[in-house]
């Protein structure tokens, strides 16, 4: 069972306070935010339950900070939210079975061909300055893709992020920002479906989940600051900063 001492409990703030602000810009918190539950001496089924809870949150306060700000596109909401929650549905009901050892390899493949997508066709993850964003009816295979994505987070919240952004940008071509508004709003909605599932089935620990929570919210805080008031460049650079150091740390963790 954990120990919850002061100085997990200061671990789980910081590493929660780093997530809230990489999951609001790109995506990978969670490479942080688990490995700091698993030390406590939760086992990895629990910790991947726990870790929800942070992800909850801080998708709560990112998402009032873009709505706030202007930036959560609305148009096309219902049609993206839909296919997501099935696929996390889906996803949440396979992690209760399935064994945990499956975790690392689908996070390194998942991660790996982002990578190379993101250095060798650009383009397909980032759409150009001058690109409209499109609707789900007119690219219906792009729902198939968040279907896919929304079966993974539900399964492993780690990396589901980089999933959804390369939906979003790459899929409905919606500029950075906008994808990552949407992205908050997609993870935190199969994250709600999947906590359901893991309440249920008893894997959450509710202490040290709040706690983590409590740092994602102010990182998530100042990641919508930094997020509006950065460029576009910029933000692609950090995705892909976070995508390779994601990927290094699912081949050595």
């Amino acid at each position: 069972m954990f120990e919850l001492t002061p100085f997990f409990i200061a671990l789980l703030l910081v590493t929660g306070f780093a997530a809230g602000i990489i999951n609001v810009l790109a995506g990978g918190g969670s490479n942080l935010t688990l490995p700091a539950l698993m030390v406590m001496g939760l086992p990895a089924d629990m910790a991947n339950a726990t870790n929800r809870v942070g992800v909850m949150l801080q998708s709560l306060v990112g998402l009032r900070g873009f709505n706030k700000s202007g930036r959560l596109e609305r148009t096309d909401m219902l049609p993206i939210l839909l296919p997501t929650l099935l696929g996390g549905a889906v996803g949440a009901g396979i992690a209760s079975f399935l064994p945990n050892s499956l975790l690392k390899p689908l996070l390194l493949g998942m991660m790996i061909s982002l990578s190379v997508l993101m250095i060798v066709k650009p383009k397909t993850v980032f759409p150009g300055p001058d690109e409209q964003p499109q609707r789900i009816r007119d690219r219906p295979w792009a729902a198939f893709g968040l279907f896919l994505t929304g079966i993974y987070g539900g399964f492993v919240q780690a990396g589901v992020g980089f999933l959804l952004l390369a939906a979003l940008a790459g899929g409905l071509r919606y500029d950075l920002v906008r994808a990552n508004a949407l992205k908050l709003l997609c993870a935190g909605s199969f994250t709600a479906v999947a906590l359901v599932v893991f309440i249920i089935d008893g894997l959450v620990a509710w202490v040290p989940g709040l706690i983590l929570g409590v740092g994602t919210m102010v990182g998530a805080q100042i990641g919508v600051r930094l997020a509006l008031n950065i460029s576009q460049t910029a933000l692609k650079w950090f995705l892909l900063c976070m995508t390779l150091a994601a990927s290094a740390a699912a081949i050595w963790l």
